[in-house]
């Protein structure tokens, strides 16, 4: 057994998963793993190096992870850095710890975006084979005819290969409501112009299950404990093959 680090229950307990007596009953009840192997009552872990799993998801335990969630507006590049000398995401929100975006949204595409330092939950997030669900709402030119919509439901032909089948819901003539899991480059504006309708406006409005329709353009919060855990559950599923691309 490690003799070294902090007890398993105190770090549950300050990531929010309830007092020290219920963190006990957590591991006890086996449902806390740790380097993939079953924790025990009474077991140490190394905060920078160990990998824990509740119920079979991941858990970040450094004490300097942050998660922040901004609200993107147009003109702002997802970008740590911007050799134009553009605003970047990464200067609207605290200088320390240095936090990177979760994957990217285009120049013009406004709306919510993740920001951390958790270099294991951006990989799970930004893998298409977590099938993390993102949500856009999509103004577009014309009016898009059903069966223009079916054909985005079941998955267009683009120049790298047919999307996979997404989530459309027509809310006015010229706005849908376009979810998808793939993130690849500019997806949603090349799958509506795949289909005759090129976008005028393009805003996410939820990652996975993080959804905040009270927070303005440009500002940002931190996340709440438990909507971290809501992302490690959410991506808590499968094992991805390769590294992460970009998300858009």
């Amino acid at each position: 057994m490690n003799t070294e680090g902090e007890r398993l229950q105190k770090v549950l307990a300050r990531l929010g998963f309830g007092s020290r007596r219920l963190c006990e009953e957590l591991i006890a009840d086996e449902r806390v793993t740790v380097d993939g192997e079953v924790a025990v009552l009474g077991c140490r872990v190394d905060v920078e190096t160990a990998l824990v799993e509740v119920d079979g998801a991941p858990v970040g335990i450094r004490p300097d992870l942050v998660y922040y969630l901004l609200n993107k507006p147009a003109g702002v590049i997802t970008t740590a850095d911007d050799p134009q000398g553009r605003p970047t995401v990464v200067q609207i929100v605290p200088d320390e710890p240095r936090v990177f975006p979760v994957g990217r949204l285009d120049a013009d595409t406004e709306g919510l975006l993740l920001l951390t330092n958790d270099g294991e939950l951006t990989h799970r997030l930004t893998h298409p084979s977590f099938g993390v669900e993102k949500e856009y709402l999509t103004q577009v030119k014309g009016e898009p005819s059903r069966a223009e919509v079916r054909l985005l439901r079941e998955g267009v032909e683009l120049d790298d290969g047919p999307t996979a089948r997404a989530r459309v819901t027509l809310v006015e003539p010229t706005l849908m409501r376009i979810m998808i899991h793939e993130g690849r480059n500019r997806q949603v504006r090349r799958m509506c112009e795949a289909v005759g309708h090129p976008v005028v406006r393009l805003v996410r409005t939820r990652i996975g299950p993080i959804v905040d329709r009270r927070l303005r353009p440009g500002d940002w919060r931190a996340l709440a404990r438990d909507e971290v855990r809501e992302l490690e559950v959410a991506t808590g599923a499968g094992k991805p093959v390769g590294r992460p691309g970009p998300d858009r």
